[in-house]
C-alpha cells in the first residue's frame, strides 16, 4: 500500500445491503468513507511498465513468464491474495486503486471492485492515466488517452467510485506547474459520474521542491474555485515540505479529501 490517507476515524461503513437499509445508496456510503474514514489507500495499480518490479517485490521473477498474459496472470494472483488477506479490511484501508485489467478480473468468483466494496468494504478506485508524456518545463503531463470515454463507462458499470491519474512536477517552472494543473483538471472534467483523483505528484528529490509546491498551491487553488457545486474532486499530493501547506485546500468546499502520496519514501519515513 503505497498511498497513505489521513483523517478522523470513522466507523465501518458496511455493505450495500446495509446501505439500503438506512436509505443511503451506495455512492453516497463510499462518498461518507472518503471523506471522514482514516486509513491508507491501497495502490494495486501497477500497469505493464511497473509490473515486473512488483512481481519481483513478491520473489516472482521474470523466468515465470514469457509474455504478457502470464504477467498479469500472475500479478491478479498477488492482487487477490492481499485482497482475501484477513488483515485487509476497511478498519485500516478506506480504498484501493485498480489497474484496468484488475476491474476487468475476478476475485473468489466475483468481479474485482464487487468483491472490495461487498465484502471488504473498501472503496474501489480506477487508474485511467496511460503514463507520462516526455518532460517539457521541469514537468511531465499524462499521454493521450483517446480510449477514456469508453474506459469510464465501463468502470461505472463495473461499480468503481472514483479515478486516478498521475502526472508529475520535477521543479518550480511556473509553466510546467501550469501545463499539469491545466490538463488535470481538464480531464477531470470528462469524469462524470465517478470522483476524480487529481495527482500532481510533486518529485521529492527536488532541490527547488518547497519553491514548486507554493507554485501547485495557487494553481490547484485556482482552478477548485472555478468548480460548480457538486465537481467534487480529491487531491493526491506528495508530502509537502512545509508543515500545514494543504491544510487551506483540506477545507475546500470542492475537496473530498487530500490524500498524502508516500511514493518515493522508505516505510519507516
Amino acid at each position: 500500500c503505497r498511498v497513505v490517507a489521513a483523517g478522523p476515524v470513522g466507523p465501518d461503513r458496511g455493505s450495500a445491503a446495509a446501505a439500503a437499509s438506512t436509505g443511503e445508496t451506495v455512492n453516497e456510503q463510499q462518498a461518507e468513507q472518503m471523506r471522514h474514514g482514516a486509513g491508507f489507500i491501497a495502490a494495486l495499480d501497477q500497469s505493464g511498465g511497473s509490473t515486473p518490479k512488483a512481481l519481483a517485490g513478491y520473489g516472482v521473477g521474470p523466468e515465470r513468464y514469457s509474455n504478457d498474459a502470464e504477467m498479469f496472470d500472475l500479478v491478479h494472483a498477488m492482487r487477490t491474495r492481499v485482497i482475501t488477506s484477513k488483515a485487509f479490511t476497511s478498519e485500516r484501508i478506506i480504498g484501493a486503486i485498480l489497474f484496468e485489467r484488475t476491474m476487468d478480473g475476478r476475485i473468489e468468483g466475483r468481479p474485482t471492485a464487487e468483491y472490495l466494496w461487498e465484502v471488504k468494504h473498501v472503496v474501489p478506485f480506477l487508474k485511467v492515466d496511460k503514463g507520462l508524456a516526455d518532460e517539457e518545463h521541469r514537468a511531465k503531463v499524462m499521454k493521450p488517452m483517446p480510449e477514456l470515454d469508453a474506459l469510464l463507462d465501463r468502470a461505472v458499470s463495473a461499480g468503481i467510485f472514483g479515478t486516478k491519474m498521475r502526472s508529475v512536477i520535477l521543479g518550480a517552472d511556473p509553466e510546467g506547474v501550469r501545463a499539469v494543473v491545466d490538463q488535470q483538471f481538464e480531464i477531470a472534467e470528462r469524469i462524470r459520474g465517478l470522483v476524480p483523483i487529481i495527482e500532481p505528484e510533486v518529485d521529492i528529490h527536488a532541490p527547488d521542491k518547497a519553491e514548486a509546491e507554493e507554485l501547485l498551491v495557487a494553481a490547484l487553488t485556482e482552478h477548485l474555485d472555478a468548480l460548480p457545486d457538486g465537481s467534487d474532486v480529491m487531491l493526491k499530493v506528495s508530502i509537502p515540505t512545509v508543515d500545514g501547506l494543504y491544510s487551506e485546500l483540506m477545507r475546500h468546499p470542492r475537496v473530498m479529501r487530500v490524500v498524502a502520496l508516500s511514493g518515493g519514501y522508505e516505510r519507516e519515513d
